[in-house]
Order: structure tokens, then C-alpha cells, then sequence
């Protein structure tokens, strides 16, 4: 018999308790009649006889329960008790995870990999499993537990040899956690299919990077006997610096000179500091003047590459200076400039400079990523059906529009299209009517007596959500001279965003099929307020322009293995052209793709619309300092040990196995109750001594 915690076994020092008791614990039942000793000396009685043990079988009961207590304490087990099963109760099954992330790529790495595979699964004997699986982004069966099983003993190495062999790391980042996780549960499944699961063992080949991605092993409960041996590798080269591309300041200058920023990241155990980066043809060459960047060990620094002037097919930023070039390039799509427009309708004289068209021309975006033209039209002459078609914005000022025109803005309205309607008198309530396809509505128009102010606004629709932060909230400095009255029941399904201190509505939401009509019911020229020359009309101007319509920014960055968004639309199939010219087709229902496995430039295709992305190498590759060495025991790793001494896991090992057989046996539960049995039957018998003594004693005295 084994004892699983043997220290418990110091109990049975207890059982000298009871026995000392039965020793100084002596009851004198021999009575003497004497006469009064009021008149003798007292002295201490004498003892003739020598102490001797009395009542031993309560003696023994008490001993048996403390020993008991204490072998059930110590977990008892006894190792010659095999499970069912026959031979596969010693069955060792062994995951073998092999990192393919694209820090593998450096010199060296995957030749180690494949020889520690090759070294690990040649420890196997005839009757062990094995699977190997492969690790980035997602985990990959590359041998598994049944074919194993199915593939004679002989031919089960040559087989992982050869499939390793077909394989190469790829461009993804790495999710260790999920791959570790992936691998226990590989493991526990194949326990579920037997009684009595044998030694289980998981071994990592991977470089062990301190961008590894762990924090999903936070929250994961590991099974117990399961032994984690780590197998790390090591470059040859240990400086290793990277290049991502940085996103766009939203306060940067965009009228300053174009050019990308981008991050150079040192590892910390790099010995190089001096770089450059510079934009690069794909084969060979620099299209610009390189930036010289120093970046101390463990330290990033963000550099401005500038754009260079009249160059063609900008593709991508080359760091230089660096022993391994993996995650050397950043592949870039430089911002092309939009090109947007707003047809306006009104009835001022273009030279007119207190007009709203004046103010609204110099208020609309014009930088190296958008241009906006407005398109003027008389009250008379409409807009042709290209012109309606382009246009993100429409805006009317006119008080009295043509109704063709008016006909042709509201079939725009029904199509999506949103239409801004600023009336500048009383007489516009007809084409208010018009665009709506009611009667024309109540106008009336009002001169506030000193002046009024923007008073309740929704702050939680889109236009406004910009200024919901109490910082840009205050439109109480924004006086009104002039505006117009509108009375909401006459418009079916208006909605007022913003209303006047006076209570009137200000800005009115009118919903027209898939479009709408915003009413905005004071101008924002110097005659009628002075929301023009404000610091609030440039940015509601760009709110309106992208609540109208106008496509939002979508990142044109991503990492390798990202899904990349097709926005499909009409039906039309998309199509998706990679960086090696590989073209795939996808239904027209497809919502992204998934095949963005290599870095570069990737051509989008869907209908008569076509975009340019760029794929990266996630910047946690460049990390490729060693994690930590506790990091893995941190998150609770079992056993994680790098590399495992051959004595200390012999002992693991046996420490399991008993631990195992602890648990199937559990003879404590059979101690444990024989200890409440015998403390029973010692009870009951310690209670029929002592009414037996009472007894005696009782009769004795009534005889003297």
C-alpha cells in the first residue's frame, strides 16, 4: 500500500492519547466504614499497587479510530490495482504543437522545429498515440490520433515526417492560448473514450515569442494529469526589428505635405539600433529618398515616410538594416482624394456675398482626401439625371422651385437620396408641399424681438451625435435673427432634432420612402443668424455630408488571416485578385473573404465598384524577444518546463499515476467510516461501563 500525503500518517502519534489516560485515570471503588477523623492528621493517600491498564477494549476501540483517522488522512492506494483496460490503462498519449506562425520564418527556426518534432515523436513506443497539430491564427490537424492508430508502428514516423515536411510557417499571428487550449481538449476527448485515461502529455514547438498571444488561458480550468513540456526554440540571428503602418491622426494636418506614418519596433534583445525605411518598388529599387530612424532595443519609434511626388504604383515602405527581413515591409494603399458633389438649388446671384451659396462653397471639404463641388441650379432649370445620380447632398434654398424639379428631387428622396431644405421665407410653403407630395404647409415667418437660440437638441441622432460631448455642446452662442414657424401635425411623420429656445422647431427630420427631408427653418447667412460664421457649421456641415450618404472611412489596412469586407450590393458577384495575381470568384452574397492568408495588396471587385487593401504581418510578430520563463506557470500551466529533467518527470509521473489511482480507489471513504463506526460502538460501550461502575458503586454504600 502507497500513501498519496504520507505526512498524515504522523497521527498515529495520537494513539499514545488514550492509553495515557487509561493510565492516570484510576477510580478507587473500595469503601471503608470509619469513625469521625475530624481529630487525625490528614495525609495524601498512598498507591500500593502499580498502575495498570483497566477497560482495555475501550482502550483498543478509541487506538483503531485514531489510526483509522489518520490513514484515511494520508489518502491510501494501493498501486498494484490496474484499471480496466488491459495494456491501454499505460497507454501514453502525446499532442505534439507545432507554432507556424510568421515569426517561424526567421533563419533556422523551422529545420529546429521539424528536428524536435522528429525527436519527440521518435521517443513513442509501439503502443503510445500521437497527434501533431499546427498553430497560428487557428489550429490545424496535421496527423491525427486515429490515423496514428490506423498506420502500422514502422510507417507512423515516416508518415509525420513527410506531412511536416510538405509544410511551411506561414504569415499569421500566433493564438498560443487557443492552440494550447485546442490541444488539452484533443486530449480529453480521447480520455472520454476510455476508463482509466493514461499518461497525457502536450509538447509546444515554438519560439515562444513574447508576442505570443496567452490571454485566453486566463479563464481555463486545466485538467489534471497533464503534463505541458516546452520545446523553444532559438534564431540564429537574435536582432530582429519590424515596420507597421500607424493610422492617421484624426487632428493632422491634411493639407501639409502627404506622407505615411509608420512604427520601427526593436526587440529587446536586438544589438542593432540604426535603421531606414523608404518606399520600394516590389522588384528592387527605391522610389524616394530613404529616413534614416533609431530605435533603441525594446523601443518603438514612429517616423512620417513622405509620399513622393509624381511616382506611380506606391505598393510599399522596406525597412532596412535589420537580420531578418520576415516582417520587413509594410504594404500600403496611399489615400486616393474623393471625389464628392452637392447640387444646390437657389435663386441668389452667384457674386452674392451674404448668400447661403457664399458661405456654404467655403464650408465644404477640399483637402488630398476630399473634394466637394457644388453644382448650382436656377429655380428653372434642373439637374441632369447623372447629376442627381452623384450627388451625396442636395440642397434647396429656392422659395419657388419648379414643380418638374421639385417631382424629380422627390423620386431622389424615394430612392435614398437626403435633401436639405432651407426656406428662406413664407413663400417656400409650396415646394415644402411639393417635396412631400402633400398640401403645402403653414408658414409664417418670424423676426425674434432681440434674438433667439438653438434650444433642445438630440444629441443621440447621428447628426448631432458628433457634439454630444459636453465640450462641444453649447449652441447657445449661436444667435438667431430670423426663422420661420412650422407646425409638426402638418407634416406626416416629422421629427424635430432641434427646436428654438422658444420652443418652435429648428431642424425637422421627414422620412420620404428610403430617403428624407431635413427642414432646417432659420439660414445660416448673416441676414437670418450666425450659425455660418460659427465655429459649429463646418463640422454639422461634414456630420450632414456623411449622414447623407457619403462612405464612411474603412480601414484600408489589415492583418493576414483578417476577413476582408465586400460589401456586396446588387446582386453582382465579387471578385478578389491577391498580391501573386491569383483571382478568386465569390457568390454575390458573400459578405467577405477569408483567404487573405499572404501579405500585399489584395483588389477588390464588386459590380462596377473596385478598392485596393493592404494585408500585413500582425505587429506582434516582431516581437520575437523569449517570453518569459514563468509566463506559461503564471497562467497556470501544468508542469511547463523548459526542457523537462528525465528524473523530475519520471517522478511527475509516478506522482500521477498515484494521484490516479487515489482518486479511482478512494479507500479514505471506507477508513473514514469504519474510523464513525468503531467512535460509535466506543461510545455505546464507554456509556454501559460507566452506568455499570454507577451500579456498583451504588450497592456497595447500601451495604455499608
Amino acid at each position: 500500500m502507497s500513501f498519496l500525503a504520507p505526512l498524515f500518517l504522523l497521527g498515529t502519534l495520537a494513539l499514545a492519547a488514550p492509553i495515557v489516560f487509561h493510565l492516570i485515570r484510576r477510580t478507587t471503588r473500595e469503601r471503608k466504614v470509619f469513625s469521625s477523623v475530624m481529630f487525625l492528621l490528614p495525609s495524601p493517600p498512598s498507591l500500593t499497587q502499580r498502575s495498570r491498564l483497566q477497560h482495555l477494549l475501550l482502550l483498543c476501540l478509541r487506538c483503531l479510530a485514531l489510526g483509522l483517522l489518520a490513514l484515511g488522512f494520508a489518502r491510501p492506494f494501493w498501486r498494484s490495482a490496474a484499471p480496466s483496460g488491459g495494456s491501454d490503462a499505460q497507454t501514453r498519449r502525446v499532442v505534439v504543437l507545432v507554432d507556424v506562425s510568421a515569426s517561424l520564418r526567421r533563419t533556422g527556426l523551422w529545420d529546429q522545429a521539424k528536428a524536435r518534432v522528429d525527436s519527440v515523436l521518435g521517443t513513442l513506443g509501439p503502443g503510445d498515440e500521437a497527434s501533431v497539430l499546427l498553430c497560428s491564427r487557428q489550429v490545424t490537424p496535421l496527423l491525427s490520433f486515429e490515423e496514428w492508430k490506423a498506420c502500422p508502428p514502422a510507417e507512423r514516423l515516416p508518415l509525420a515526417r513527410g506531412r511536416l515536411a510538405a509544410t511551411a510557417p506561414g504569415w499569421e499571428d500566433d493564438r498560443l492560448g487557443d492552440a494550447l487550449i485546442s490541444a488539452a481538449e484533443t486530449l480529453a476527448e480521447t480520455d472520454a473514450q476510455k476508463k482509466s485515461p493514461g499518461p497525457r502529455q502536450i509538447y509546444l514547438v515554438s519560439d515562444l515569442k513574447a508576442g505570443s498571444r496567452l490571454d485566453s488561458l486566463q479563464a481555463y480550468d486545466w485538467p489534471k494529469n497533464l503534463e505541458l513540456h516546452l520545446e523553444p526554440l532559438r534564431a540564429q540571428n537574435p536582432t530582429n526589428a519590424g515596420v507597421q503602418l500607424v493610422a492617421e491622426s484624426p487632428d493632422a494636418d491634411r493639407l501639409a505635405t502627404p506622407s505615411v506614418r509608420v512604427r520601427v519596433s526593436n526587440a529587446a534583445d536586438s544589438i542593432r539600433e540604426q535603421f531606414r525605411v523608404a518606399w520600394t518598388r516590389p522588384q528592387g529599387g527605391d522610389l524616394g529618398p530613404a529616413v534614416d530612424v533609431y530605435v533603441p532595443p525594446g523601443q518603438s519609434r514612429v517616423v512620417a515616410v513622405p509620399v513622393p511626388a509624381r511616382a506611380a504604383d506606391l505598393r510599399q515602405i522596406t525597412l532596412r538594416g535589420d537580420d531578418e527581413d520576415f516582417d520587413n515591409t509594410a504594404y500600403v494603399v496611399p489615400a486616393e482624394q474623393q471625389h464628392w458633389s452637392i447640387l444646390y438649388f437657389g435663386g441668389e446671384a452667384l457674386d452674392d456675398a451674404g448668400s447661403p451659396l457664399y458661405f456654404l462653397e467655403r464650408a465644404v471639404p477640399n483637402n488630398p482626401h476630399l473634394a466637394v463641388t457644388i453644382l448650382t441650379r436656377a429655380a428653372a432649370v434642373g439637374a441632369t439625371p447623372a447629376e442627381l445620380e452623384e450627388a451625396k447632398l442636395i440642397v434647396v434654398t429656392n422659395p419657388a422651385l419648379a414643380p418638374p424639379i421639385a417631382a424629380d428631387l422627390r423620386r431622389q428622396m424615394l430612392a435614398g437620396k437626403t435633401i436639405l431644405f432651407a426656406p428662406r421665407s413664407a413663400e417656400s410653403a409650396s415646394t415644402l408641399g411639393r417635396l412631400l407630395g402633400i398640401a403645402a404647409p403653414t408658414l409664417t415667418d418670424l423676426r425674434a424681438a432681440d434674438y433667439a437660440m438653438f434650444g433642445d437638441i438630440d444629441f443621440r441622432h447621428p447628426l448631432f451625435a458628433p457634439f454630444a460631448d459636453p465640450h462641444y455642446s453649447d449652441f447657445t452662442k449661436i444667435h438667431i435673427w430670423n426663422y420661420r414657424r412650422l407646425q409638426l401635425d402638418a407634416l406626416p411623420g416629422a421629427r424635430a432634432l432641434a427646436r428654438f429656445d422658444s420652443g418652435d422647431p429648428a431642424l425637422v427630420e421627414v422620412g420620404v420612402g428610403s430617403g428624407r427631408l431635413l427642414v432646417l427653418l432659420t439660414g445660416w447667412n448673416p441676414e437670418d443668424s450666425q450659425l455660418a460664421v460659427s465655429s459649429k457649421f463646418v463640422p454639422l456641415l461634414d456630420s450632414l455630408l456623411e449622414y447623407a450618404g457619403g462612405p464612411a472611412d474603412e480601414p484600408s489596412q489589415y492583418f493576414v488571416g483578417d476577413p476582408l469586407p465586400l460589401h456586396p450590393a446588387g446582386g453582382a458577384p465579387s471578385r478578389v485578385v491577391a498580391p501573386d495575381g491569383t483571382a478568386t470568384q465569390l457568390p454575390a452574397e458573400a459578405a467577405s473573404f477569408a483567404g487573405a492568408r499572404t501579405p500585399g495588396i489584395y483588389l477588390l471587385e464588386n459590380g462596377p465598384r473596385h478598392w485596393r487593401v493592404a494585408v500585413n504581418v500582425a505587429a506582434s510578430e516582431s516581437r520575437t524577444e523569449p517570453l518569459a520563463p514563468d509566463q506559461l506557470e503564471r497562467y497556470g500551466a501544468p508542469g511547463a518546463a523548459s526542457p523537462p529533467d528525465p528524473a523530475r518527470a519520471a517522478e511527475r509521473r509516478a506522482l500521477l499515476a498515484g494521484a490516479d489511482a487515489e482518486s479511482r480507489q478512494k479507500l479514505w471513504r471506507w477508513l473514514l467510516g469504519a474510523a464513525l463506526a468503531v467512535l460509535l460502538l466506543e461510545s455505546a460501550l464507554a456509556g454501559w461501563t460507566t452506568r455499570r461502575n454507577e451500579a456498583t458503586v451504588a450497592a456497595e454504600g447500601t451495604h455499608s
